[in-house]
């Protein structure tokens, strides 16, 4: 007993330091109630599955270009969240001709759409539309251990927004473990869209085995737009439930059918109504091991990205409402004649009670100890060791980026060191070291979107500038200004070195800041950069900057190091830390 109290008493600090809190966003009011979004950052097209011990669920998100791609989160009360993995590393891996494809230049946009994620038979399943080339699929037995290399089960383009379902994952536990597919159209690629297929597939859900029939078709009606479907069998009925009406401003459907192929019957469960929580739609449903039914979705947030939420689902009148149940006017407001508002505030799902010093949140902050890279970053294309490695120092080093000749902005560089926005007002601040070894190199802090704004030290002859480096309309192929704010002298040099190195250690920040914090799209986020030589006396420059959302995503921020003279050797910035509070 003595040994087993010893054991235990070292293993607390170690339990301790795997609970990360956000000091800007956390939705455990610690009452036993949560308040949404629970993850306040953006998890574009969520969705979710109870693992195989009951207690366990587990949450992927699109990804699209950024690497690692397909985010596992992990919680054991839908509440509280942690990221455990990637299911995927870069785009693809395995297949030479499309990991080339994707090697070349970040592919913003494109790669990783809305996947879904199943427990079958003892595996957990991933399953994504890539519209530029078929329906991926990746699984594994562990969700925080590796995942197989990426399989592409249809071939074509126009796929997206893919969802398997067994039947023998249903109730009906005497079905023949046939497998059908969903999914939805990208009309970029196949030029029509707002229907969703149902085909059969392989039991092992490896090919294809039928053809596809539309089983819905929202063109022409207050239901275009329909996409992201999910699919699942409850007493008996075959269920889809998908999103439709439009991103910012749709609503959530729920469709049932006695056939996998139809026709359903659909009806609205989940709208805005009178609260401030635009398009609440597009996530997965889930039924605890207690019997209570939640679905976890997105709300656009423009430049904040698609956060997550959480709300109960009644099924009393035999339809998935989830929130709060409303009278529906349109179809007089008696019987099973309800639909759903998001919640702002309920509580918790129920679950073995937890103590409440494991209230944990995705991960932010990093003092980059770890030889491995933090879970909360991605490059904003596919990882190249020559873009940064960890180091042996408590740093993380990210190399000059050769940029094109003849560049104009930031949108062509795929090693941006970047993670998600945590919270509608937060402030990031980071310690670096820019070595620089020629003229023209630089490195620093950026927010990134459509447009971005960066802070950086620029090397100038044998003096550094700071500069804030600024683009609206990149993706447009816009020039970006450029802004000196200051003349710095190098705080060391190297004289050793047969190509000689100039050294700036300096403390950059930028604070993101909300006019209209709580307005429905969530106002009008700004950034105001600052800087400081000793890490204690910061002041604010340059010019204020409004955020924007990139392609599909939200802003991200970290970092950027790159040079424009292709013959140089490289120049680096060490991150020492970066904190979010």
């Amino acid at each position: 007993m003595r040994r087993l109290i010893l054991l235990t008493v070292m293993w607390l600090p170690l339990l301790a330091m795997a609970q990360y809190k956000s000091q800007v966003w956390c939705p455990d009011n610690g009452d036993g109630t949560y308040t949404n979004p629970v993850i306040n950052a953006d998890y574009s097209d969520p969705d979710v599955c109870v693992g195989a011990s009951g207690e366990d669920y587990y949450m992927t998100a699109s990804s699209f270009q950024c690497t690692p791609g397909l985010p596992i989160l992990h919680s054991k009360d839908l509440v509280n969240w942690e990221i455990i993995n990637y299911a995927l590393g870069n785009l693809y891996e395995g297949d030479d001709a499309l990991l080339a494809h994707f090697s070349s230049k970040p592919q913003h946009g494109n790669g990783v759409w809305a996947p879904s994620i199943r427990y079958h038979n003892g595996w957990y399943y991933i399953y994504w539309g890539d519209p530029d080339f078929g329906v991926m699929m990746v699984k594994t037995q562990d969700p925080a251990g590796e995942w197989t290399k990426p399989v592409c089960v249809i071939k074509g383009e126009g796929y997206i927004d893919t969802c398997p379902l067994w039947e023998d994952d249903g109730e009906d536990q005497s079905s023949d473990g046939r497998c059908y597919l969903v999914n939805g159209w990208a009309n970029s690629r196949s030029k029509y869209a707002s229907v969703l297929t149902v085909r059969e597939m392989s039991a092992d859900g490896m090919r294809p085995v039928g053809q596809p029939v539309i089983v819905f078709d929202g063109n022409g009606t207050e239901n275009r737009t329909c996409e992201g479907p999910k699919f699942y069998k409850r007493d008996g009925w075959y269920w889809i439930m998908c999103p439709a009406g439009g991103v910012p401003s749709g609503f959530q459907l729920a469709m049932r059918s006695k056939s996998p192929y139809g026709p359903y019957e659909h009806k609205i469960v989940l709208q805005q109504g009178k609260t401030n929580i635009n398009g609440p739609h597009q996530g997965g449903w889930i039924h605890t091991k207690y019997g209570e039914d939640w679905f976890l979705h997105f709300q656009d947030k423009e430049a904040y990205g698609r956060v997550v939420h959480l709300n109960p689902v009644d099924w009393s009148t035999g339809w998935p409402v989830m929130g709060s149940l409303t009278p529906d006017p349109s179809r007089g407001g008696e019987g099973s004649n309800y639909t759903g508002e998001p919640v702002t505030t309920w509580r918790k799902p129920q679950t073995t009670k937890r103590p409440n010093d494991q209230t944990t949140n995705p991960q932010e902050s990093d003092e980059f100890n770890d030889t491995k890279l933090g879970l909360q970053w991605q490059w904003h294309g596919n990882y190249d060791e020559k873009f940064g490695t960890a180091t042996a120092f408590g740093t993380y080093r990210i190399y000059n980026y050769k940029l094109s000749e003849g560049w104009k902005n930031f949108w062509e560089v795929p090693n941006m060191l970047l993670q998600k926005t945590p919270a509608d007002e937060f402030t990031v601040t980071t310690k670096l070291r820019f070595t620089s070894k020629a003229d023209g190199q630089f490195g620093g802090l950026i927010m990134m979107g459509l447009d971005y704004s960066a802070l950086v030290v620029k090397r100038v002859g044998k003096e550094f500038q700071l500069v804030q480096m600024t683009c609206k309309d990149a993706d447009k192929g816009k020039q970006q200004t450029e802004t000196v704010l200051a003349t710095l002298k190098p705080t060391a040099e190297d004289k050793t070195d047969y190509k000689p190195g100039i050294h700036e250690d300096i403390y950059l920040r930028l604070r993101v800041s909300n006019a209209e914090a709580g307005a429905p799209h969530g106002g009008k986020p700004m950034v105001q950069f600052a800087y400081s030589l000793n890490g204690k006396k910061f002041q604010d420059c340059g010019e204020l900057f409004q955020m924007r959302q990139g392609k599909w995503i939200g802003a991200k921020f970290g970092f950027i190091s790159a040079e424009t003279n292709s013959k140089a050797d490289r120049g680096w910035v060490d991150a020492d830390w970066i904190r979010i509070h």
